[in-house]
């Protein structure tokens, strides 16, 4: 039933969201030139699958977890973009493709060693990741490996309709900062 939700929501997300997408596109490219961001990341059964989303960062950061990269990197776009959360809008496409769910543990790089170690451990990697889920709502972020594969396991266990709704509505009304950068 979740897969259902997250074709009907993506889909309905990128057509209605659509003017959104072409505007911070465009002004995307003023920022960096290079609007979109695409970064292989780990997948269900930890399969490669490529992420996209809005660049927050200028073209040239080290492609690193968040909270390796530093602030100076943020573009003045990006940092609009990561406060709301339209970052991610091209996600939705991710979802659409199957790749991804709206909910579910956000992905993780493959030279995230520590955070792979404890997500196998949990099995976490036996779903699809997603765009939101339990830790993002509570500021853990993959600074706090451990505890974020943990956060993950715990929803995974827990995951029905009515969490998977609660989780979506907490994120679309703001609540979770985000993946910290270094200062």
């Amino acid at each position: 039933m979740i897969r259902f939700f997250d074709i009907v929501f993506s889909l309905l997300g990128l057509v209605f969201g659509l003017p959104l997408l072409i505007i911070i596109y465009l002004v995307g490219l003023l920022d960096t030139g290079s609007p979109l961001f695409r970064q292989v990341r780990v997948g269900r059964h930890r399969q490669p699958f490529t992420l996209v989303k809005f660049r927050t960062m200028k073209v040239n950061t080290a492609s690193v977890a968040s909270h390796l990269a530093s602030a100076s990197s943020i573009t003045w776009l990006g940092s609009f973009l990561r406060s709301t959360k339209l970052d991610e809008l091209p996600q939705l496409w991710n979802v659409l493709k199957g790749e991804m769910s709206l909910v579910g543990p956000r992905p993780n790089l493959f030279n995230q060693d520590e955070l792979i170690a404890a997500r196998d451990a949990r099995g976490v990697y036996a779903v699809r990741p997603g765009i939101t889920g339990l830790a993002q709502v509570n500021d853990i972020d993959m600074s706090m490996p451990k505890l974020l594969a943990e956060t993950d396991a715990s929803m995974l266990q827990q995951l029905n309709l009515k969490l998977y709704f609660k989780l979506l509505i907490q994120t679309v009304l703001g609540k979770g900062r985000g993946d910290r950068v270094v200062r």
